[in-house]
C-alpha cells in the first residue's frame, strides 16, 4: 500500500499553508495498492515529537475503499459523505495542521493510512483520535505512512 501527497514528499517539509501559520488546510492525499480484502480506510495524523507526548491532528474513518484519495482542504464537519471524522487534540473536528512550539525544532507529522477489514467502525458520534486508533487496531490489515516535517 502506498500513501503520498502532491503537497510534499515523504521526509520533506510540509508547506505552511497546511499548518497553523497558514490556511491550516489539510493536504491532498493519494493512495494506491490497497489489499484485496480491504472494506474501509482510516487516516490518523499525529506528531510523535510533541512536548507532552503524541499529539493527534486528524482522524478520518469509514472511508470507502473505492476512494483513491482525499482533496486538499477536506471539510472539517463530523460527516463528509460516508466518511466520519474524529475530534483532534485541539478539541476540534477535522484537520488541525502542524503547530509545534516556536524554537522547538522540526517535528515529524505522520500521516498514517490504514486498510481495515470492516466497512464501518463501531464508534460513538464525535470519537477522539485515540478512541479511533483503539477501535481500528484489531481490524487493521495494512498501514502506509507518509511523514512530513514542520518547524516554527
Amino acid at each position: 500500500m502506498r500513501l503520498e501527497s502532491p503537497s510534499f514528499q515523504d521526509g520533506a517539509a510540509i508547506p505552511s499553508g497546511h499548518a497553523c501559520d497558514g490556511d491550516d488546510l489539510s493536504p491532498a492525499l493519494l493512495w494506491s495498492g490497497l489489499p484485496r480484502d480491504c472494506r474501509s480506510l482510516a487516516i490518523v495524523v499525529e506528531d510523535p515529537d510533541a512536548p507532552r507526548g503524541t499529539w493527534h491532528h486528524w482522524g478520518v474513518f469509514d472511508i470507502p475503499p473505492t476512494e483513491t484519495g482525499l482533496p486538499e482542504g477536506f471539510p472539517t464537519t463530523a460527516r463528509v459523505g460516508s466518511c466520519r471524522q474524529a475530534t483532534n487534540d485541539f478539541g476540534r473536528t477535522g484537520y488541525g495542521g502542524p503547530c509545534p512550539p516556536r524554537g522547538h525544532g522540526a517535528h515529524r507529522y505522520r500521516f498514517r493510512l490504514f486498510a481495515l477489514s470492516v466497512e464501518r467502525l463501531a464508534l460513538p458520534n464525535q470519537p477522539t483520535c485515540p478512541e479511533l486508533k483503539a477501535a481500528m487496531a484489531r481490524h487493521a490489515l495494512e498501514e502506509a505512512v507518509l511523514t512530513g516535517l514542520y518547524e516554527r
